[in-house]
């Protein structure tokens, strides 16, 4: 948080959104794309790391990488008391749009479900595939508006801009903790919204018609 607003704010002289501090649109961009990569990795490996589980008893595969990605959801909703205390030291305080925040929480779950079921199921099959997911986090760090605002983005590539899955999740989390001063861009939020509900069908598809080879390739 201290970096990016050492550089995108300091050096970079980008806006907030609204009224709020820049840390903290910072830090509530940081943590739902810290519970995505964090979920992603985890899922990836999930299957391979229980391999002795698989082959020994027969149970829905799906609970396993679905488990990973719960777990990644307790941590950030732990790292809302971080949040809160931020909030504390800014004397920032929430409007009515807080209400919203359940319904965005679950969307950074689905959003984090798709992908990491479908690359599970690569990670099986193709063992290297785990070396290429760092690279991707990495990037879609920089490419989502974690250190910076959306709303730079300028107006003709905005929507094309939302079609990034996360970058729906990361301005709803952000209308709901910074408040009315905070612009939503509801047409790129659709395009994300849709691009969520691929993902998660797509990965549950790729999941389900792999899941019996996984003894076998495990």
């Amino acid at each position: 948080m201290i970096i990016f607003t050492i550089i995108f704010s300091r050096l970079a002289k980008l806006p907030s959104e609204g009224h709020a501090p820049y840390a903290l649109m910072v830090l509530s961009g940081m943590l739902p794309w810290t519970f995505f990569s964090t979920a992603l990795g985890d899922a990836s490996n999930s299957l391979v790391t229980n391999a002795s589980l698989v082959n020994k008893v027969y149970f829905p595969r799906l609970i396993i990488p679905a488990a990973t990605v719960v777990v990644s959801l307790v941590d950030m909703l732990i790292s809302f008391a971080i949040l809160a205390a931020m909030m504390g030291w800014y004397r920032f305080a929430p409007d009515l749009h807080i209400l919203f925040l359940p319904l965005f929480v679950v969307l950074a779950f689905l959003a984090s479900l798709g992908p990491g079921l479908w690359i599970t199921a690569l990670n099986v099959k193709y063992r290297d595939f785990r070396y290429v997911i760092p690279f991707i986090v990495q990037f879609g760090l920089y490419v989502s508006p974690v250190g910076y605002s959306s709303s730079v983005v300028p107006e003709k590539w905005r929507f094309l801009y939302s079609l990034n899955p996360m970058v729906g999740v990361i301005d709803g989390f952000r209308w709901s903790i910074l408040g009315a001063g905070r612009p939503m861009f509801w047409p790129g939020f659709a395009g994300s919204l849709a691009v969520v509900a691929f993902f998660l069908w797509l990965g549950v598809h790729k999941f389900r018609k792999m899941e019996r080879s996984f003894a076998d390739l495990i």
